[in-house]
């Protein structure tokens, strides 16, 4: 059960031309190499996608509002009290 000798292949390439026809086989082969090659589109965009979403988001600059205690008087943490 080794290898495949010379005419194992020709006679799968003649199986092949039959289904196929001569016609359509560059069509076919056609096909594959854009699907292969969309593949290849596809996930070098989804390595770029990481790329980014690995980036930290931007800061907003936002001013903070007091929380409690500095407008009543009373500490804004239960904890300082004591």
């Amino acid at each position: 059960m080794g290898s495949f000798s010379f005419w194992h292949w020709l006679i799968v390439l003649l199986v092949i031309l039959i289904i196929f026809g001569a016609g359509k086989l560059p069509k076919v082969a056609g096909d594959l190499a854009s699907g292969i090659k969309n593949f290849r589109k596809g996930m070098s965009e989804e390595d770029k996608d990481k790329d980014k979403s690995a980036e930290p988001p931007p800061v907003i600059n936002q001013q903070s509002q007091p929380t409690g205690g500095a407008a009543t008087g009373a500490p804004a943490d239960k904890t300082a009290q004591h």
